[in-house]
């Protein structure tokens, strides 16, 4: 087999792309200075973070100063979830969010509880989706915010948000998404969304890790998690990750420029790697919405194989791909996700997650499935 390792975990995260590493380069060296310091060495970072705040609010459709930069994806939710809750206790206690959500939702919403909050958990099809008339039913006259993750990063289901807004909204409440695992992937509109938060990650699109945005449209208040000196208009207090932010923005901007190529090659090695399998294997369920899902990911579940074994054997034969989600895996975990889906009590199976991205070619695609099937059939 040829050597070069092949790499389909593109949702845990993707690789930095070389005109991102020589933006960020001179704010790691030359450009050192603190931007909030008055002297000559805190202008060009501090305009460095204003470059990258138009840059980042530009990929999503948003203004520059609804843009808060965070240490990633995780912080983006739980100032969400938390700042938005805190911020709104006088009005009511209780969030609604969806059973799929990510941990950093799940449970940023869960140590809310401790607070006096009650959460409602909205339940969704065997595919993945939400119904809106499921938010509508579980929403309360004291709801104060409701989280509907934009698309799944397990099985890669992409919800209704347009038409989840409006009943948010009606009955008086927050909708916040966690747009991690789609920005990057597909476009994604704040306006067209009709959300008043979204959280987003640069390690999704070629980024640094360890920085993110939340947006937070204008004229909505969080309460703060951090307090301190005042930075990102006192929403994200704490001295800025320079050369990270700059990698945000440099990232968001060639997104910009390449979404429509990536989207179309990553379909087409989707449908190249779902068809070889259907055409491999036997006994095998595709997970998550036929269509309404994001280009590039495949979550395959295989009966009789145990999972946690099967990526083992492919990552020492050079293939990286996930099963749960990456940031669970170490725990051997049964996914939440299939289990709100149903898709648990079907019998034995094994679950893949394959994520591809612009970098993958279609002999990898050939190569994994060599690989597969004398892992299953030796």
């Amino acid at each position: 087999m040829n050597s070069r390792r092949i790499y389909m975990d593109h949702i845990a995260g993707t690789p930095l792309a070389p005109e991102v590493f020589e933006a960020m380069m001179p704010y790691l060296v030359e450009h050192f200075g603190n931007p909030a310091s008055i002297h000559h060495l805190g202008e060009a970072p501090q305009d460095a973070i204003f470059k990258a705040r138009s840059q980042t609010a530009a990929l999503i459709g948003a203004e520059p100063e609804e843009i808060i930069f965070t240490s990633g994806g995780t912080e983006a939710n739980n100032l969400a979830i938390k700042g938005a809750a805190f911020q709104r206790m006088h009005q009511g206690r209780h969030l609604v969010v969806s059973a799929i959500e990510h941990y950093s939702v799940l449970y940023a919403a869960k140590a809310m509880e401790r607070f006096g909050f009650e959460i409602t958990l909205v339940p969704v099809d065997e595919h993945g989706l939400v119904d809106p008339d499921d938010v509508k039913k579980a929403m309360r006259p004291d709801t104060v915010l409701v989280s509907i993750m934009h698309a799944n990063n397990e099985v890669g289901t992409i919800q209704s948000l347009a038409e989840i807004a409006p009943v948010v909204h009606d009955g008086g409440a927050l909708l916040h998404t966690d747009a991690i695992a789609s920005v990057g992937r597909i476009p994604v509109q704040v306006q067209e969304l009709g959300v008043d938060l979204l959280s987003l990650a640069a390690n999704q699109f070629n980024g640094p890790k360890g920085v993110g945005a939340l947006y937070c449209r204008k004229g909505t208040t969080l309460w703060p998690l951090f307090h301190g000196g005042g930075q990102e208009d006192g929403r994200r207090t704490g001295t800025e990750n320079v050369p990270g932010i700059v990698g945000l923005g440099a990232a968001a901007e060639r997104l910009q420029r390449r979404l429509p190529e990536k989207m179309e090659r990553c379909a087409k090695l989707e449908r190249l790697l779902r068809d070889r399998i259907g055409q491999t294997l036997e006994d095998i369920r595709f997970n998550g919405h036929s269509h309404r899902h994001l280009p590039g990911l495949v979550n395959v579940s295989i009966r009789y194989v145990e999972g946690e074994a099967l990526l083992l054997h492919m990552d020492l034969r050079g293939i990286c791909v996930a099963g749960a989600s990456a940031c669970m895996s170490i725990t051997a975990k049964a996914s939440h996700v299939l289990e709100a889906m149903g898709l648990l009590g079907e019998g034995a199976f094994g679950t893949l997650l394959f994520t591809l991205d612009e970098d993958n070619t279609e002999d990898e695609v050939h190569r994994l499935l060599e690989t597969l099937k004398r892992l299953l059939f030796r």
